[in-house]
């Protein structure tokens, strides 16, 4: 048996499978740890993982291999990885980000690898493109990427067929690219102020803008003229990284998930293509945005792509 793991800011959800061909089996999902021991991720993996086999009559035992779908990014400890990820790790940006933690990282692989003959770790992102590339909507391109937009934003390159990892595996992480001055509030669980998701992230408009995500969207797909002028400038700072990643790498096509565009794709959609077409055309002609094809689980057959 196969456990299949996603890992994002938010929240971890695990799930079990025979092989790549069978649907994924007894998934369960809870709050990221954020508090205890910097260990505190893993040992929730592992005793999700034990929960799904006792409610499917499953032999724990028979679970060898995990894959990781993790936001980052990371740092290798021995050879091993940790998250270094601002919106699990307190300690990075320290007590202003408001993070129930002082951790610099949080320990993932080594506790796994003690448990399980085979753990693969790759960023999230990373993950959701070959999943994406595999059953979703990158199918038959070599020049590509997932963008997932959600509590963090992050980013999964493929360029001649070729995914990138990085010295580190953190290839990708647009997300902390700077395309703006603003100093303000704007701060970053990475540390940095003004980076794309300290301006857009999920996680930042509350503190931004003093109203939850879903609740701005829906003012401004109502009409409400100061949630719109808002959003349209979230759908700028957006733009601009999508439009820096295509003029980059020369993408073919991008593909979008997390919950802050999946649950306002219908609006978010044409906003973003629109801070890209007509944009230096040798460069973005043929260039498109598409919904995650895999649409809200993505994370989770991200995972089970890293078991082939």
């Amino acid at each position: 048996m196969r456990a299949c793991v996603d890992i994002g800011g938010t929240k971890v959800a695990v799930s079990l499978s025979a092989d790549s061909t069978s649907p994924l089996i007894g998934r369960r999902s809870e709050p990221t740890a954020k508090t205890g021991d910097n260990d505190a991720v893993a040992q929730q993996i592992l005793r999700l993982i034990y929960q799904i086999c006792a409610e499917q009559g499953i032999d724990a035992a028979s679970v060898d291999r995990v894959g990781v779908s993790s936001a980052g990014p990371f740092v290798l400890r021995d050879g091993l990885f940790e998250l270094a990820t601002p919106n699990i790790c307190g300690g990075i940006a320290g007590p202003a980000r408001g993070l129930p933690n002082n951790w610099m990282t949080a320990v993932l692989e080594a506790p796994l690898k003690q448990r399980f003959s085979h753990v693969r770790v790759e960023n999230d992102a990373v993950a959701a493109l070959e999943a994406e590339r595999r059953w979703g909507a990158l199918q038959g391109t070599d020049h590509c990427a997932y963008v997932t937009w959600s509590t963090g934003v992050g980013v999964g390159l493929c360029v001649d067929g070729r995914v990138l990892h990085g010295k580190n595996g953190n290839a990708g992480h647009a997300g902390h690219s700077f395309v703006s001055d603003d100093d303000g509030n704007a701060l970053c669980g990475c540390g940095n102020r003004g980076d794309v998701e300290a301006l857009v992230a999920g996680n930042s408009i509350a503190r931004r803008f003093g109203q939850p995500a879903p609740d701005l969207f829906a003012a401004a797909a109502a009409g409400e003229p100061q949630a719109l002028a808002t959003t349209e400038a979230l759908c700028r700072v957006m733009g601009r990284m999508l439009y820096n990643l295509i003029a980059t790498l020369d993408l073919e096509r991008i593909s979008l998930g997390g919950s802050v565009f999946w649950h306002n794709r219908d609006f978010l959609l044409p906003r973003l293509a629109a801070e890209i077409d007509g944009k230096l055309a040798a460069l973005t002609r043929d260039a498109v945005l598409v919904p995650a094809g895999l649409g809200e689980r993505v994370g989770d057959y991200a995972a089970l792509a890293l078991l082939d």
